[in-house]
């Protein structure tokens, strides 16, 4: 363990070096005022760099251009990497979970012609789960794909679908049985995003983020070789892609402002003409997200414990993305009552990793990847051992259950 321990310390300090050098020319300044297909252009520049030099998709296979690493090595990367403004944000959809289950499942014809492609940055990938009436719940799911000859047809709605506007290709998950309870009849597909039938529309967010979209979908054709998994065995492919990456494998960097630009805002803004540092609640306040900080860190570093003796992290990974979510929007709250009228106003180049505002202003962290009042269910179930939630449509035919 020692041993490996001082590998991954030179490991570190390979990458933050190579960062120095590599980083800035892609990040902050030479971001700022880039029109969105610009950035585009830049993250895409910036995914093919990291993989010419081993750092782009640290744990997938060489044979793909992944570098065939370590899950630790790539938790140290990305640690690293979210120190500087990089736009990292269109893949963080596409390299982490339809890639992984991608090249999982599919042919391996299918791997070859766009698992290296995809790890290069030259395609993206969306992920076409939430519906209108799934969203916690996805084997609710409504979109139903019929066969037809050589394949089958898609026909319905997804929602809340991340940079499906700029997506080559897509996962998706269909009803191809209403007859069996709703788990058992679902099934998982890859599609190319230009296919006749496919309409997609920009949904507009208060913080003007241009990521999120709805998916419309009328007859269309998927080729039944771009079935991932058994037909009516989709639910057991969708949960293996939410777990790949269900554990967020950085610390609580990355999410929004940081405790320490909370402190030096509150140094600098005035309460009643006094520094808001000196105010009771401010620094009360300021002592709660310390010690709730030092906690989510002990969970961060059993978790990667856990990956150095090949385990996957437990529940407890649920702790951390419900506080952290929780903590970037009251934190972003208390540091605009601060400011006043001025804490409305929002940074000409910030988002909300960087801006209180924004940070305050998207609650998409406790939304996307399990809902705050999902992670309480997961946490009350599966860490406390409380009995589930009463589940009516248990065992019922989907086309039978109570809508």
């Amino acid at each position: 363990m020692n041993n490996m321990n001082h590998e991954l310390k030179l490991y570190r300090e390979r990458a933050r070096a190579w960062l120095a050098e590599h980083a800035p020319r892609y990040s902050g300044q030479a971001r700022h005022g880039l029109p969105f297909e610009d950035d585009l252009a830049l993250a895409r520049a910036w995914q093919a760099h990291k993989v010419q030099h081993g750092y782009g998709c640290i744990t997938l296979p060489r044979e793909f251009g992944g570098a065939g690493g370590s899950e630790l090595e790539k938790v140290i990367f990305c640690e690293e990497e979210m120190r500087y403004d990089l736009p990292l944000v269109y893949f963080s959809i596409s390299l982490n979970n339809p890639l992984p289950i991608f090249l999982r499942y599919a042919p391996d014809a299918w791997k070859q012609k766009l698992g290296p492609a995809t790890v290069r940055g030259e395609l993206i990938w969306c992920q076409l789960f939430s519906e209108p009436s799934a969203g916690s719940d996805l084997a609710s799911l409504r979109l139903k794909a019929v066969p037809t000859e050589g394949g089958w047809l898609l026909s319905g709605q997804k929602v809340w679908t991340s940079w499906a506007q700029i997506a080559d290709w897509g996962v998706v998950v269909a009803r191809t049985d209403p007859s069996l309870p709703k788990h058992a009849g679902l099934t998982y597909f890859f599609l190319d995003m230009k296919s006749p039938g496919i309409t997609v529309q920009p949904i507009h967010r208060l913080g003007e983020e241009k990521d999120l979209n709805e998916v419309f979908f009328d007859e269309v054709f998927v080729p039944d070789e771009q079935r991932l998994g058994e037909i009516n065995g989709g639910f057991k492919v969708a949960v293996e892609t939410l777990m790949i990456e269900r554990y967020a494998v950085t610390d609580e960097s990355g999410y929004g402002p940081t405790l320490e630009n909370f402190v030096d805002l509150a140094g600098n803004a005035r309460l009643n003409g006094r520094p808001a540092l000196e105010d009771g609640e401010v620094r009360a306040r300021i002592a709660e997200v310390f010690v709730e900080r030092q906690g989510l860190r002990a969970i961060h570093r059993r978790a990667l414990e856990a990956f150095a003796r090949g385990q996957a992290p437990g529940p407890e990974g649920a702790i951390r993305k419900l506080l952290l979510g929780r903590t970037r929007q009251s934190l972003g709250a208390m540091a605009m009552d601060m400011l006043g009228a001025n804490g409305a106003q929002l940074a000409p180049h910030g988002h909300a990793v960087t801006d209180f505002a924004r940070a305050w202003l998207d609650p998409s962290l406790r939304i996307a990847g399990g809902t705050d009042e999902l992670l309480l269910n997961t946490l009350a179930e599966r860490v406390l051992g409380l009995p589930q939630d009463h589940r009516p449509d248990k065992g019922i035919p989907f086309n039978a259950a109570p809508k």
